[in-house]
């Protein structure tokens, strides 16, 4: 399907009914979410890697997450409905269980399952009712959950009529009906492995779509070229997929690398699109150094599109703000450095 019969189509499609999802919490600080299991990272409660977790789920499948929170550390289920956007809110009443305990052990409460600190997003999830533990200016930025790839609403005024860019463009793709490929020949090899894909997206399992995409660039490369349109789709897919996944890094890195490419084949409307991309993902990276490293790259080959003619030189306000937040990620490096 090409992507201007895929855009007409996906105008008629109603609107997702929120999925359902079954979260339970071990006493141990380990989750499940849908039977796959979820860690935290170092710093992270366990209660924040669940709701990024979520919101990932949102954003693949387009629509809220509907989620039944079994907490065993204190025995409560809680309804819950996670959105694209991160906010979150109570889905029904929650209900006390007996909390899982070794026999002739004493479980001490450890606190509600609730959301994360709140972070820097036009709707903020909603606290669940529970007493979370108090947490510092410095840990709420640590922990803050990923950013979904949506518009930033100051940098898109006229919405209605601004074209899907960077990791918006590939979820619509995702949750079409039909693959979106680029050329004849790539409708004939990929049309198969990019619906596998799409569905383990769509479904959750993010972990085989990113075995499955790696797999596919791959095959796809060694017989069309890496430079291939249809090979550098496949990237800008790869990329959308490693951000799902929790590995902003990985999801940075690969979307300036097609920007680098599309630019240096004068696509200066793709290139844009892959620099958003590299913005979504590089705001989702916790790691001040790490940011910093990621930032001076972004901001410089952004900075040159902008330049040149194109929809990045009409768009100037979220260059701004990423230089906004390089100022702040630089504090918090020499703030770690004095620690």
């Amino acid at each position: 399907m090409s992507r201007l019969s895929f855009e007409k189509k996906r105008a008629q499609q109603p609107a997702a009914h929120p999925a359902v999802v079954h979260v339970r919490v071990s006493g141990a600080g380990s989750a499940s979410v849908g039977g796959t299991a979820v860690t935290a990272a170092p710093g992270q409660e366990i209660q924040q890697a669940v709701l990024d977790h979520l919101q990932r789920l949102a954003i693949s499948l387009g629509a809220p997450i509907r989620a039944t929170i079994h907490d065993d550390r204190v025995g409560c289920v809680v309804p819950l409905e996670v959105s694209a956007d991160g906010s979150s809110r109570v889905a029904g009443e929650p209900a006390r269980v007996a909390p899982r305990a070794a026999p002739g052990v004493v479980q001490a409460p450890t606190g509600q399952f609730g959301p994360a600190p709140v972070m820097d997003l036009p709707s903020p999830r909603t606290a669940v009712p529970a007493v979370p533990a108090p947490a510092t200016a410095r840990d709420r930025e640590a922990a803050a959950p990923a950013p979904a790839p949506l518009p930033d609403p100051e940098s898109t005024p006229a919405a209605a009529s601004t074209p899907a860019r960077g990791f918006d463009a590939v979820a619509e793709e995702v949750l079409g009906d039909e693959p979106v490929t680029e050329t004849a020949e790539g409708a004939e090899l990929l049309a198969e492995p990019m619906r596998r894909i799409n569905a383990a997206v769509r479904d959750g399992r993010i972990e085989e779509a990113a075995g499955l995409a790696d797999r596919t660039v791959a095959e796809a490369s060694a017989v069309l070229g890496p430079r291939h349109a249809e090979v550098l789709h496949l990237r800008e897919l790869t990329a959308y997929i490693a951000y799902l996944a929790g590995d902003p890094v990985r999801a940075c890195g690969l979307s300036l690398d097609l920007a680098r490419l599309r630019r240096q084949a004068l696509d200066a409307e793709s290139a844009y699109g892959n620099v958003q991309s590299a913005a979504t993902a590089w705001r989702a990276v916790r790691d001040p150094e790490e940011g910093l490293r990621l930032g001076r790259d972004l901001i410089a080959l952004w900075a040159d599109l902008a330049a040149e003619p194109g929809p990045a030189a009409g768009d100037p306000r979220p260059l701004e703000s990423a230089r906004a937040r390089m100022v702040r990620l630089t504090d918090r490096a020499a703030k770690a450095a004095r620690a």
